[in-house]
């Protein structure tokens, strides 16, 4: 390929990724971002294969085949409540694809007899390094987020001071790549260390945390990324790896400020134990409800707001949800959902979710517009959220003290579904079960919605 075709395809690349970035903000764009996004990464894979003549057009289009065939078995047979795991396995991928590309520039200099330049022994070694810790580290969230990996901390005597070693220790491996004689036996002691490391690393971060680490680990395999690209030489890759890097720590950030914790807090605290913790007895009582009484306050209601969280997600209640929303805005109901950065199990798992169900994008409400509606607000329904909801975040000597929350129970009436009493992933009983106004309707959230749906019917 001529190098001016070359750096005309690695222009359009780039410009279609942070065009295909900008579009993924709004839920109504990011299906044609994703898509240019795709249609860059495919551009420049491609004309950098050409380029460096590594392999045949009939190579090519094999490998565009069976990814194609991978991808659409994927977008097919998962569900929407494995996104997170899918997404977390693609970070660990991602890592480690960087990871064997630096490898393979260290060992293809070395076998030359060359010795590799200052530049190109830092990036490969910060691209093994990161790469590999990425690729251990987001299969151990997968783990934990599929329930292969126990969701609670995993800890033991001295694990920070044993990470610190380790740490130590790979920054030891990687200056000795660099400057001593070249080595390839120290690429694979970096490797194995690394790998423990990320291990190490996750491990001790409970089942609560996981959409915040695979949002981290997510921009750990951009670093990754742009490290590789410096080391083979290649700017469209250091551009790629720098966005999805930068994308997911401004991710990671605005998770941690949405439940008022430090990036420290979340890698070092140990915090969420799986929703295992038991319930607080005591003299309290919860007051039970039916479809029936729930679909008559409904129906009559002037404004309703549904706030959906993972058990809706897990039930795949979303299109119950959606019918009961046409039936109530068909009776004049003011109808809203109110999305909480962190509802679910990863940024925008409940947009996904309603969006798939063709709820309307102007429906949806982030937590800063909704919050002062619920004072004005006559029923609130949650489905399936628990943490995000919880007053105890209000109390300054409670584990979630400071966490911005829904106030769902500023609604003249709130209408949990949920299966049981049992806490949420931070392990927490939550007050708003058991206040004045708030009634429980004790089954699977799809069960339910479509129970309303029905009853609102014929009301």
């Amino acid at each position: 390929m001529p190098p001016v075709a070359l750096e005309l395809a690695y222009i359009v690349s780039g410009a279609l990724f942070i065009l295909g970035l900008k579009r993924l903000t709004s839920p109504a764009t990011a299906r044609s971002g994703n898509g240019l996004a795709a249609a860059a990464m495919l551009l420049a894979a491609v004309a950098t294969l050409l380029d460096r003549s590594i392999v045949s057009w009939t190579t090519v289009v094999v490998a565009l085949l069976v990814g194609t065939l991978v991808g659409v078995l994927l977008a097919r047979l998962v569900k929407m409540t494995d996104m997170p795991q899918l997404v977390a396995i693609f970070n660990g991928f991602g890592g480690g694809a960087s990871a064997l590309v630096a490898s393979a520039e260290f060992l293809r200099t070395t076998q030359t007899g060359a010795e590799p330049g200052l530049l190109v022994g830092i990036t490969v070694a910060i691209g093994v390094l990161v790469g590999t810790v990425t690729f251990s580290g987001s299969f151990i969230a997968y783990g934990k987020l599929q329930g292969v990996v126990t969701g609670k901390p995993v800890t033991w005597p001295f694990q920070r001071t044993l990470n610190l070693l380790l740490f130590l220790g790979l920054v030891g491996v990687a200056v000795w790549m660099v400057v001593g004689p070249p080595d390839s036996a120290l690429l694979g002691v970096l490797a194995a260390l690394a790998f423990i490391l990320g291990t190490f690393l996750v491990l001790p971060i409970g089942g609560a945390d996981m959409p915040v680490v695979v949002s981290l680990l997510n921009s750990y395999s951009g670093l990754a990324a742009s490290a590789a690209g410096f080391a083979i030489g290649n700017p469209l890759l250091v551009l790629a790896g720098a966005l999805v890097g930068a994308a997911g720590l401004i991710l990671t950030q605005i998770m941690c400020k949405a439940m008022n914790r430090s990036l420290a807090n979340v890698a070092f605290g140990a915090f969420g134990g799986g929703g295992t913790a038991a319930v607080e007895d005591g003299d309290r009582t919860v007051r039970r409800t039916s479809p029936e009484e729930v679909a008559l306050l409904l129906a009559y209601a002037r404004t309703v707001v549904f706030v959906p969280g993972y058990g809706m997600a897990v039930a795949q209640a979303q299109h119950e949800l959606k019918k009961l929303m046409d039936l109530l805005r068909e009776r004049g109901v003011e109808v809203t959902f109110a999305i909480h950065p962190v509802a679910g199990r990863m940024p925008g798992h409940m947009n996904v979710l309603l969006a798939e169900s063709d709820v309307p994008y102007d429906l949806l409400k982030d937590m800063d517009d909704a919050n002062p509606a619920f004072q004005r607000t006559d029923v609130t329904v949650v489905v399936g959220a628990n943490d995000v909801v919880n007053p105890l975040a209000r109390e300054p000597d409670s584990a979630i003290a400071g966490m911005p929350i829904l106030d769902v129970d500023h609604s003249a009436h709130v209408v949990i579904i949920k299966r049981s009493l049992s806490p949420g992933f931070a392990g927490l009983d939550n007050p708003l079960f058991y206040q004045e106004g708030s009634m429980m309707l004790f089954m699977d959230a799809k069960e339910a919605l479509g129970a309303l749906a029905r009853e609102v019917k014929e009301a």
